[in-house]
């Protein structure tokens, strides 16, 4: 019988790591592949799994071995899971029975509870050690009786993953579960100190791990289950196996043969796309990140965003912060990811950019929000696509610049108002232009039931769905968009089925609205389509409407 072990997800947000749900991170899948070498048999449980069930600690027998990942370096709004607090982290560590508690992950840079607020270091009370650096490397060295602190190996990563692989079975989420794949760690700026508030230098200088390496992980979460997968625990795609330097040329071979091994371990993969992409690669090398991209494209499955780190349309903060691309550089990354990502296939463009914007940055003045928006309606009026903009405050960490160069809090009525700018000004035209009336979402899993009922689609970023019907839990539809929001759209179940709906969810037909809706539920039922118009005209969905009978 094999020995107890449990690992304790708290979930994890990074620059270049994501594991939230529908998102499993690497760490805990390494953590799993050396509990599983020395032995052990991990159980595994979520921060929310615990929030519903505290019980579930005093199960844990004495002699067990305790891991908890978890930490945010770039706090987020989450619909999936909520990352633990560093309350309920300390919580968890003093109720734990068993002799060995460890805690590892981001954690170890600093906790804040959100943006706007330095990331303190400070003792994790409750927990015997932290492993610091890469968590299963530390894991490793305390259980061969070392210090808990390990430096990364990918020899030994790719070893541990495999191993590992089984314990996406026992997440809540699972088989809708988004497996964040590692294939690289650090960042090419790192010697020049990387953007102010980043942590990815921390990591050093660029680690690549192999295509055997990844490969062979898929091929084992495959056989598991797995069939959702991004390649997003890096900080650049493109620069994937390239050569040093701060802004490295993109090798399209390299990418061709990472995603093709992919494709080949996951034949019946679902969902295959990436995360971060700098806009600087792009625009020092505008031929070789096409060819990359274009590499991606034939191999990805569409819907996928390539997220730019922009942060700033200000050159003042872009100096100060030792930013990665000028306002006119990044609209040429947009303009060229565009040019190759744009098209659409099963009605969706196949990679869209995103961006990012950090405030708080030094150099910040309040002509940085004009120019920031002035950004905005540059890219609107352009023409281009932008997926989604995110803005957020900044979190500095322990070890930055930013930790100490910074302008928290001076400029909060400019941020709260740039917001709300980006959200009605750019946002919802922008959703509208990626996501038009009629556009088929298929595989939308639903996250939260109600009478207005919340789902979004496995993927990078994908657009959070509003059905305005109570949809069974982690059930799967396709679904047609009816209207917009700034940062969701509503829709409907495909077909729609016009004599079933409720009062409710007819007036969300496109062009039927509320009263025009009660006079469809007095007809009803109707025979078909031409019976339908005759009373609601045309609408931009007909062809996905079905008229079965009432009863």
């Amino acid at each position: 019988m094999s020995a107890e072990a449990l690992i304790i997800d708290g979930y994890v947000d990074e620059p270049a790591c994501f594991g939230v749900p529908p998102y499993i991170s690497p760490y805990i899948r390494t953590v799993a592949g050396v509990l599983h070498e020395h032995g052990y048999e991990p159980g595994y449980l979520t921060i929310d799994q615990l929030r519903r069930d505290p019980r579930a600690l005093s199960a844990i027998p004495g002699d067990a071995v305790v891991v908890m990942i978890a930490g945010v370096t770039v706090p987020g709004k989450y619909l999936g899971g909520t990352p633990a607090t560093l309350t309920e982290i300390r919580q968890i560590g003093s109720q734990i029975r068993a002799k060995t508690r460890l805690i590892g992950g981001p954690i170890g840079f600093g906790y804040a509870p959100q943006g706007g607020r330095h990331a303190l270091k400070s003792a994790i009370s409750g927990f015997d050690h932290l492993l610091t650096g890469s968590p299963a490397a530390a894991l490793e060295s305390y259980l061969r009786g070392r210090d808990p602190s390990g430096t990364l190996d990918y020899r030994l990563i790719d070893r541990w993953s495999v191993a590992g692989a089984a314990i996406i079975r026992k997440h809540p989420s699972y088989p809708h579960l988004m497996c964040e794949m590692e294939t690289a760690r650090g960042c090419s700026r790192a010697l020049t100190g990387g953007c102010s508030f980043c942590t990815e230098p921390f990591y050093g200088t660029p680690a690549y791990r192999s295509v055997e390496g990844v490969g062979a992980e898929v091929t084992a979460l495959h056989e598991h289950g797995a069939l959702h997968f991004r390649l997003g625990r890096q900080p650049d795609i493109l620069t994937y196996q390239a050569a040093g330097g701060e802004f490295p040329e993109p090798r399209p071979d390299r990418i061709r043969s990472l995603f093709s091994a992919v494709r080949r371990a996951a034949p019946g993969l679902r969902t295959l796309h990436i995360d971060n992409v700098n806009p600087g690669t792009i625009v020092h090398h505008p031929k070789k990140s096409v060819e990359a991209l274009e590499e991606i494209i034939r191999y990805h499955t569409p819907g996928d965003v390539a997220a730019f780190g922009m942060e700033s349309a200000d050159p003042a903060v872009i100096e100060a912060n030792n930013l990665k691309a000028t306002p006119d550089e990044v609209m040429e990354a947009i303009s060229l990811v565009c040019r190759v990502g744009a098209a659409r296939r099963d009605g969706i463009p196949e990679l869209l950019p995103g961006l990012n914007f950090v405030i708080g940055l030094a150099g910040e003045t309040e002509k940085t929000f004009d120019l920031n928006r002035d950004f905005l309606d540059r890219v609107r009026s352009s023409g281009l696509l932008v997926r989604r903009v995110n803005i957020r405050q900044l979190m500095p960490f322990e070890g930055t610049r930013a930790y100490s160069d910074n302008l928290l809090g001076v400029h909060d009525r400019e941020f709260r108002a740039f917001k709300e700018y980006a959200r009605t000004h750019f946002d919802l035209p922008m959703i509208r232009s990626v996501f038009p009336v009629g556009t088929v979402l298929s595989d939308v899993i639903i996250e939260r039931s109600g009478d207005l009922s919340f789902g979004r689609q496995m993927g990078s970023y994908p657009v959070l769905v509003g059905i305005p019907l109570r949809m069974e839990p982690r059930s799967s539809i396709d679904a047609v968009v009816v209207d917009h929001g700034p940062r969701s759209v509503t829709a409907l179940p495909v077909p729609v089925e016009v004599n079933h709906l409720s009062l409710a969810a007819l007036k969300w037909i496109p062009g039927i609205g509320k009263k025009k809706a009660g006079k469809l539920a007095v007809k009803r039922p109707f025979s078909g389509i031409e019976d339908f118009r005759a009373v609601a005209g045309e609408t931009p969905i007909d062809d996905l409407l079905s008229f079965s009978d009432l009863f």
